[in-house]
C-alpha cells in the first residue's frame, strides 16, 4: 500500500513550490491553441509559434480559419510535425465554429461529459488534449493525466507503471476534491516536480517526497554501488 495519499502528495508539492497559476496564455482561445501544439513538443518551442500567430495579427478562430494551411503550418513550425498541428488546429477551428459559432461562452456552456466526447470527436485530439482545453481554457473539472502523471505516481507506490490515461484519472478523481481549481493546480505541480526532480533519472536527493516515496526509500537503502 503507498505511504501516502494524492491529497497529502499535493499538499506537500504546493508547500514546496507554491501555486503554479497554469495554464500561460492571455485568452481562453490562446490556451486552447497552446494545449493542441503542445503535443510531442517543449512549451518553449509552443511559445515561439504562438507568437509568430500574435506578431501575423491571426490569433483570432475567424483569422485562422480563413488561412491557408500552407501559411497557418509555416507560423506553427517551432512546436515541430508542424504540417500535421496545422491540419489539427483547422479540425478543432472548424468544429469550433460549425457547433458553437467560434464563441468560449457558448462552449462554457455546455456539460462536462458531452463536451468531452464532442472534442474527442476532432481529428487530432485526444484525452490529454480534451482535459486540458476543459481544464484550462473552459474551466471545467477535467483532471490532466500525461507522463509525468504516470511517472511520479508509478514510483510513489500508487499505479502500475503501465497504467492507463482512464485507470490513472479514476484512481486521482476518486481520491481528490471535485475541483476545477484543485485539478488546475494539481497537475501544474506534477510538471513541474517532474521536470525539476522526478526526472527519468530523478534526483531523489532533492526531492521533497522523498519520505513518502516508495523509489525514493528503495534508492537510499540500496547498498552502495548497486542501482
Amino acid at each position: 500500500m503507498p505511504v501516502s495519499t494524492p491529497r497529502i502528495i499535493y499538499r506537500v508539492l504546493r508547500s514546496h513550490y507554491g501555486h503554479q497559476h497554469w495554464w500561460p496564455g492571455d485568452t481562453p482561445f490562446e490556451i486552447i491553441l497552446g494545449a493542441i501544439l503542445t503535443q510531442s513538443c517543449s512549451w518553449s518551442n509552443v511559445e515561439k509559434a504562438i507568437m509568430n500567430i500574435k506578431h501575423v495579427r491571426a490569433l483570432s478562430p475567424k483569422t485562422l480559419i480563413a488561412m491557408p494551411l500552407s501559411r497557418l503550418a509555416s507560423l506553427v513550425r517551432p512546436s515541430g510535425y508542424f504540417n500535421q498541428k496545422a491540419k489539427k488546429i483547422r479540425a478543432f477551428l472548424s468544429f469550433f465554429s460549425a457547433q458553437y459559432g467560434s464563441s468560449i461562452a457558448r462552449m462554457k456552456k455546455k456539460r462536462l461529459a458531452p463536451l468531452r466526447e464532442e472534442l474527442l470527436s476532432i481529428w487530432g485530439v485526444g484525452k490529454e488534449t480534451a482535459d486540458s482545453i476543459l481544464c484550462y481554457a473552459l474551466s471545467k473539472p477535467a483532471l490532466v493525466i500525461d507522463a509525468y502523471t504516470r511517472r511520479l505516481f508509478h514510483r510513489l507506490g500508487h499505479t502500475a507503471e503501465d497504467a492507463s490515461y482512464d485507470e490513472l484519472q479514476d484512481y486521482l478523481t476518486a481520491r481528490l476534491p471535485r475541483s476545477t481549481a484543485l485539478y488546475n493546480d494539481f497537475h501544474a505541480q506534477v510538471v513541474i516536480h517532474c521536470k525539476d526532480v522526478c526526472r527519468t533519472k530523478p534526483k531523489c536527493d532533492r526531492c521533497t517526497l522523498s519520505k513518502i516515496c516508495r523509489w525514493g526509500m528503495s534508492a537510499r537503502n540500496r547498498p552502495a554501488g548497486k542501482k
